[in-house]
């Protein structure tokens, strides 16, 4: 994603726009992306810093691009990209005895006469053959560590110019979620996927099920984080999965620095945004994976494991267990895994569950957890720390 100091937004009818290139207005800008593509491509050994300067003569004629957003493609193009840091120890212990050995000729002169005899040139070769390398290979070394001069080591992206700008508008869009401080989602499809991504994202969320669509409450940081921004990186982390879904709309109440009241932010599955994720071989948290790969792909005690699966209605109130088991002989039961959350989040996680209390759902706690918060009595509990143990949970599933 884009930093904060690379977000670019306007201000429109109330409501804040993120810098966004069309292809009819921005047409030069498909050609400015493969250019820099091309860059990346080919420059495998450069630095970092060689090849930005590189990007921005790309933009020597485009008068009216804002240097931020050059710096945002470069933002992009690097996190694509893999560089050669170099072990940061030791070129920290080769600069200091490189100056160390150029101070005792201290002070160094292009030509040596009567008064100062230490010259630059010959200095500067001994030193570098007291370290076996000629002074050019030396002078390269003695920063490597600095961010700007690692070297590109391969570059696995993009497919081609329309794909960079695709995600140079997502990024942007990204940027302006920084400072949510809550979202609310409609869903009339894909909401198990909507869940999903948002379950990714680690967002703290709240569904409820209406006539004809879910709805989906996120909170953010001046709610329940105190002032944090975290969960507005949160909410930025959840969009490019809610943009590969279908028949949702979204809406954010943004708290930036730059405005005195709280400002709304709009987007719906017509925006134009692409972005192609895939979470469908992916976990929630490692504590799901984990148990997941130690119950296996077979039946225990008659007993399979589903994921996701199930979902319960109670009013408007929906809930989607994490794991749902079948047995064999038709019974059912529901797994719901209770890891860290704040305080209030997990009340009203509880206050949820309370509200199916005649459902087969049973709670894997995290042991951190049994001294900090009111556990409910209403469902079956287990405790875990690190993993959730495999024959414990059938221990509970063969004791309904």
């Amino acid at each position: 994603m884009l930093t904060r100091e690379l977000a670019i937004a306007s201000f429109e009818n109330g409501e804040l726009v993120p810098d966004r290139l069309n292809r009819k207005s921005d047409a030069a800008y498909l050609g400015f992306a493969e250019s820099m593509l091309d860059i990346y491509r080919s420059g495998i050994g450069r630095t970092r810093k060689s090849l930005h300067l590189a990007v921005h003569r790309v933009f020597n004629e485009q008068l009216d691009c804002p240097e931020r957003r050059i710096q945002a493609f470069c933002k992009l193009l690097d996190d694509a990209a893999e560089y050669l840091k170099g072990d940061r120890k030791k070129i920290v212990q080769l600069r200091r005895s490189v100056f160390r050995a150029a101070a005792e000729h201290h002070p160094l002169v292009v030509q040596r006469d009567a008064l100062f005899e230490s010259e630059e040139s010959e200095v500067k070769r001994r030193i570098a053959e007291g370290h076996g390398m000629s002074w050019p290979e030396l002078r390269g070394m003695l920063f490597s560590d600095l961010i700007e001069n690692h070297e590109l080591k391969s570059f696995h992206g993009f497919q081609d110019g329309a794909a960079l700008l695709s995600r140079y508008n997502v990024a942007q869009t990204q940027a302006v979620l920084f400072d949510a401080i809550k979202m609310t989602v409609r869903a009339t499809g894909d909401f198990k996927q909507i869940l999903r991504y948002a379950k990714l994202a680690r967002l703290m969320h709240r569904i409820t099920k209406r006539s004809d669509h879910y709805r989906f409450e996120f909170d953010g940081p001046a709610s329940v984080l105190r002032g944090t921004h975290r969960y507005g990186v949160a909410m930025a982390k959840f969009l490019p999965g809610l943009l590969s879904c279908r028949g949702w709309s979204m809406e954010a109440v943004l708290r930036a620095r730059s405005f005195r009241r709280p400002i709304r932010f709009r987007l719906d599955d017509g925006c134009k945004l692409v972005s192609r994720v895939d979470a469908d071989s992916e976990f929630d948290s490692s504590v799901e994976e984990a148990f997941a790969l130690a119950w296996g792909d077979q039946p225990r005690d008659g007993w399979r494991l589903e994921r996701e699966t199930e979902i319960l209605h109670v009013g408007q109130t929906a809930f989607f267990p994490d794991f749902v088991f079948v047995n064999e002989d038709g019974r059912r039961a529901m797994l719901e895994i209770v890891g860290f959350w704040t305080p209030e989040y997990l009340n009203s996680k509880f206050q949820i569950l309370n509200q199916f209390q005649d459902k087969p759902v049973f709670l894997a706690i995290a042991q951190s957890l049994k001294e900090r918060v009111a556990i409910p009595s209403e469902h079956p509990a287990i405790y875990y720390k690190g993993a959730i143990d495999v024959l414990t949970v059938l221990e509970m599933l063969n004791s309904r």
